[in-house]
């Protein structure tokens, strides 16, 4: 019997079409990361950006191992049985961070539900050994809902990272065939009580991936529940279809509705908002720099 015939992906338009780059700072980030044993949001997930960012001396640290326990539509993290958390890799992150001289890192994680702490522990511990290298770094976390388990949540604020970021992804209509068991308003709940239990100045982040069907109203809609929820710093990134198994793209957004969907964001009151077609939760993560260990100041995401 022969295979029925999947629709031919639509081609990509000129404005995300970009040359690889060629520095030698690619190879040696890595060869830094093959002889650590670490994993990047980056390589799992085939961000586009990682060329450049690889190019620049920079990734996104992705711990707790290369299996997520769920199956989100959008992301080419694999899905499987994960396995036993490694002891040794908050140091190694930490040894890669102090070796590729990073003011500002970004750490994210698999969801791990296997784990009655959904792996916080493992970030707090990650968090602690990365400022143990480095005292005067800005780190950023990326975390799962963690079934919303305020203990859990907790064990991530102790180690006092200067960002905490979590992403909606998508808008409410679209999360249940976006998000593998999380929901909306949980994720606005997190974010919120992040806040709430903090106890020291913390900044949150989240972000949206454009182009998956939204409407124009609900884009709108999710940053004012954003900004409800106290979320200070939002990014907006066209979504790209990793591979013909994931969801596809119903809409590319010209670079100039990214504008304009920016300039809405920073109205309704976010400190610092990064809007265009190749924006990533982590790309361009230092431009911000969090009022309680810098001056304050926000530089437009490029």
């Amino acid at each position: 019997m022969s295979q029925p015939t999947l629709p031919p992906r639509p081609r990509l338009p000129q404005w995300l079409r970009r040359p690889l780059p060629t520095s030698p700072a690619f190879g040696r980030t890595r060869h830094l990361l093959d002889e650590l044993g670490l994993h990047t949001v980056c390589e799992s997930a085939k961000c586009p950006n990682h060329w450049e960012c690889w190019s620049k001396g920079t990734a996104t640290f992705m711990i707790a191992g290369d299996r997520c326990t769920r199956a989100c539509g959008f992301c080419a993290v694999e899905t499987a049985k994960p396995l036993p958390l490694d002891k040794d890799e908050p140091a190694r992150v930490a040894e890669a961070t102090a070796r590729l001289q990073l003011k500002h890192v970004v750490i994210t994680a698999v969801a791990r539900d296997d784990l009655p702490d959904g792996g916080s522990q493992h970030f707090e511990q990650t968090i602690l050994a990365v400022r143990a290298q480095n005292p005067r770094i800005v780190i950023e976390v990326l975390t799962p809902d963690f079934n919303e388990n305020q203990e859990a949540l907790a064990n991530v604020l102790r180690a006092r990272p200067e960002v905490f970021n979590h992403n909606l992804e998508t808008v409410k209509r679209l999360t249940p065939s976006v998000r593998s068991r999380a929901t909306y308003d949980r994720s606005l709940r997190l974010l919120r009580q992040a806040k709430t239990l903090a106890d020291f100045p913390l900044v949150t982040k989240s972000g949206l991936m454009l182009g998956l069907g939204e409407t124009d109203a609900e884009r709108i809609q999710t940053m004012e529940d954003l900004r409800s929820s106290d979320c200070d710093i939002l990014t907006l990134g066209q979504y790209l279809q990793p591979t013909t198994c994931h969801l596809p793209v119903v809409e590319y957004l010209p670079p100039e509705q990214f504008e304009r969907l920016g300039q809405i964001g920073r109205d309704l009151g976010f400190s610092h908002v990064a809007s265009g077609p190749m924006v990533r939760s982590s790309y361009h993560a230092d431009q911000f720099t969090p009022p309680a260990t810098g001056n304050g100041e926000c530089s437009p995401a490029s």
